[in-house]
């Protein structure tokens, strides 16, 4: 018997901005499906009546299917999605490797087409509109010198011009479909980095909490006139020089 209740899936759930996204739809209510390559071992989520937690690799189609149907089998609906799975690695350009390009599109395109190909054909059947959110990056508009970072750019700057088509191509439907573009965020992939020079990154001289990418996410969730915005979370880096 499904659960009463909107639905939310957020990838790349297991730690980071993920886990806090859970956190925060759970505290609002919402039934939530976490899903990552491991997602039941994460030591962040613990399955529970309102969560349900999906594991596979979110660059293949099944793994979106088996995402889907738990949300809409175990809960009924799909109201909300985060499509927050992704990997990121810099190098000099020439140096990008065809593994390295593959391993960048698996992820950050396939990973988001798949499960939001799922999400809107759910979505259009409710006929009661929804949510989509993708995480980007300042980057993708906004280079820094120095970080070699053209060939993640690729699939980053991809979602968010996905984001703003698909905003588009269902505003009558009521389907809102926005982008958080963080800057430098305290998550465990800069655990160990240099946090003195990561301050530098932008202008306010700080570095973002997941905290602050969470807020952002659940406003643009639930603000229902915004859709093809995208909300820069980056100590206003995205300005431009400083």
């Amino acid at each position: 018997m499904p659960t009463k209740g909107k639905t939310a899936i957020v990838t790349g759930a297991s730690q980071g901005i993920g886990a806090g996204l859970v956190k925060a739809f759970l505290e609002k209510g919402y039934n939530v499906v976490g899903t990552s390559r491991a997602a039941t071992k994460s030591k962040s989520l613990n399955a529970s009546e309102k969560l349900a937690l999906v594991d596979g690799d979110i660059g293949e189609m099944a793994t979106a299917k088996k995402i889907a149907d738990t949300a809409v089998d175990r809960f009924g609906s799909i109201d909300a999605l985060v499509n927050n799975a992704g990997i990121y690695f810099s190098k000099p350009f020439p140096e990008y490797t065809t593994a390295d390009l593959k391993a960048l599109l698996s992820t950050n395109i396939e990973g988001f087409l798949y499960v939001t190909q799922l999400t809107v054909k759910q979505m259009l059947l409710q006929n009661t509109g929804g949510s989509i959110v993708n995480i980007t990056t300042t980057m993708v508009d906004h280079p820094i010198a120095g970080t070699h970072a053209t060939v993640p750019m690729i699939a980053k700057g991809g979602l968010q011009s996905a984001a703003l088509n698909l905003a588009m191509e269902y505003a009558k439907q009521g389907i809102r479909v926005n982008v958080v573009a963080p800057g430098v965020v305290d998550t465990p992939m800069h655990k160990d980095g240099p946090t003195d020079l990561l301050r530098t990154l932008q202008p306010m001289g700080g570095i973002s909490t997941v905290q602050d990418i969470v807020d952002a996410v659940m406003y643009l969730t639930e603000a229902g006139q915004v859709t093809g915005e995208v909300l820069h979370v980056d100590g206003g880096a995205h300005l431009g020089k400083w």
